[in-house]
């Protein structure tokens, strides 16, 4: 649902010349031409038969002319280009071609749409016949490579008469901005989750705990000792006798999605095969779960053209899509943020580099999420190491009451101690911390790599050093109250989504 509200606006355009002399001759034309000299061979004998082969080209060049002037102006052809869903990395778009012919001709068109690489790594040739005064369709799939901003051009027209012996050019210009969502958890995915969360709600209320929260709860007879702050006027005007508020802890509780943009989450991530995803999770908060998501399998490879206002063809040739760290990070961003607004609490993001680069305060409904979606996907990896200290700062001041922080960020590999660990320190003092820090596939096989010479030897050796330190800073966290993770990361998401409903059943906040 919320996927079909954020795909691209429809457009729609009439189409102008390509070019000032936008006309060509058919590869039909060149061969009845170069035919023409098959009658210079008995022109040697018979020197009339050389004429012969002139006034036939002459024939053939005229026969084009008129051709030519049959076919249509590009002001009688009419293109529009529509989106059948939300471009968003790891799944296929639909896109429609859809060309109006105004003139009484028939043109077999060929079709090339202009999309950049970000969208689609190739985009195949499409052909079409447009019949007079009949809209005619054509379909063929994408799939974004990369999240952002990009813009489309124009859609290139090359049509022809049935007789097929010119082509004119056209262009429609159907240029438009096109934003490339992170990858969106479907509904049949998050069944999962959302009935465990529904599970945990209804324990929660039936375990339903007076406390000291403000949420209100009941009226109950006025106690000595009550608060005087407590005790609702109203009521006790109507009942003629002191009557007090109760309140209950909060359900509802602020849920803050904190994204590291800096270079550690520019290093791009290879499918993992299944036997690495089992043990891709190595957590130090909770009982480890393991990855529960399927691995986004190889592309469709593209079949063989097939004519007609129904064709459906792929324009990826990648058999699967190597991702940043910051884009797995936002697809689990957007996958928590579904669940913990239907578990009704409040989200909110921050995304940080050098400085900030999206804010969005803690809300609820689904305008909300769509803002969410919208600002993830204009996140983006700086070269730069991100100032953590000044995120945790801004974090304290935007949310000075308890909540739960996801953490999803990178440690830096180097002799000092982490900058990401002071600022998680910070944050420690006062709200929950689940603490994801992405690990890097590639060292974890290097030092599990049995060397074989005295290189392989010390790399091996060096990896094994980083993986050592970095489970002690990560168990050093947990011993100060933070839930740390170290995931692979195709295991993130599902594997989040699992923490946060330990947190919400052990009833944390």
């Amino acid at each position: 649902m919320i996927a079909a509200s954020l795909r691209p606006e429809p457009v729609r355009a009439a189409c102008e010349p390509q070019r000032r002399w936008g006309y060509a001759l058919t590869r039909r034309s060149i061969a009845l031409l170069l035919a023409g000299f098959l009658l210079l061979i008995p022109g040697f004998w018979f020197e009339q038969m050389s004429y012969a082969m002139l006034a036939w080209d002459a024939l053939v060049l005229f026969a084009a002319f008129l051709d030519g002037r049959r076919l249509p102006a590009p002001a009688m052809l009419t293109a529009a280009r529509s989106w059948s869903n939300a471009p968003a990395l790891d799944s296929e778009t639909e896109i429609e071609l859809t060309l109006e012919n105004l003139s009484g001709v028939i043109a077999d068109c060929r079709i090339q749409d202009d999309l950049p690489p970000q969208l689609a790594v190739e985009v195949p040739p499409l052909r079409l016949t447009a019949f007079p005064n009949v809209p005619a369709s054509i379909r063929y799939r994408m799939q974004p490579q990369e999240r952002g901003d990009w813009q489309a051009g124009a859609l290139y027209i090359r049509y022809r008469s049935p007789l097929g012996l010119v082509e004119r050019w056209a262009k429609a210009p159907l240029a438009q901005t096109v934003r490339a969502y992170p990858a969106l958890r479907t509904s049949e995915k998050q069944q999962i989750f959302l009935a465990r969360s529904r599970q945990i709600d209804l324990q929660l209320r039936r375990a339903q705990q007076r406390g000291l929260g403000r949420d209100f709860e009941s009226l109950r007879e006025y106690r000595p000792g009550d608060d005087l702050r407590d005790i609702c006027w109203t009521a006790t005007a109507r009942r003629g006798s002191p009557i007090t508020r109760q309140y209950q802890t909060e359900r509802s509780q602020p849920v803050w999605i904190v994204l590291d943009c800096g270079r550690l989450m520019r290093s791009r991530v290879a499918a993992a095969p299944p036997a690495q995803r089992a043990s891709a999770v190595k957590g130090t908060g909770f009982s480890p779960y393991k990855d529960q998501v399927q691995s986004s399998g190889a592309l469709a490879p593209e079949g063989r053209f097939l004519s007609g206002p129904d064709v459906v063809r792929s324009a990826s040739a990648k058999p699967a899509q190597v991702h940043s760290k910051l884009d797995h990070a936002c697809t689990t961003a957007v996958a928590l943020a579904q669940l913990a607004l239907y578990s009704g609490d409040r989200v909110g993001l921050l995304a940080y580099g050098q400085g900030i680069q999206q804010r969005l305060l803690p809300g609820r409904g689904s305008a909300h999420l769509r803002q969410l979606i919208e600002a993830l996907a204009q996140v983006r990896t700086e070269s730069a190491e991100a100032d953590h200290l000044r995120a945790t700062t801004m974090l304290n001041r935007l949310q000075p009451r308890r909540s739960l922080m996801l953490w999803i960020t990178d440690l830096a590999e180097s002799a000092m101690r982490p900058e990401v660990l002071d600022g998680a320190a910070q944050l420690l003092r006062r709200h929950v911390l689940l603490f994801v820090a992405m690990a890097q596939p590639e060292v974890e096989a290097l030092a599990d790599t049995a060397p074989r010479t005295v290189e392989q030897m010390f790399r091996a050796t060096a990896a094994q050093e980083m993986a050592t330190r970095r489970e002690l800073l990560l168990a050093r966290m947990h011993e100060q109250g933070a839930l740390t993770l170290d995931l692979h990361p195709e295991a993130l998401t599902s594997t989040v989504l699992n923490q946060y409903l330990q947190v919400k059943e052990r009833a944390m906040l």
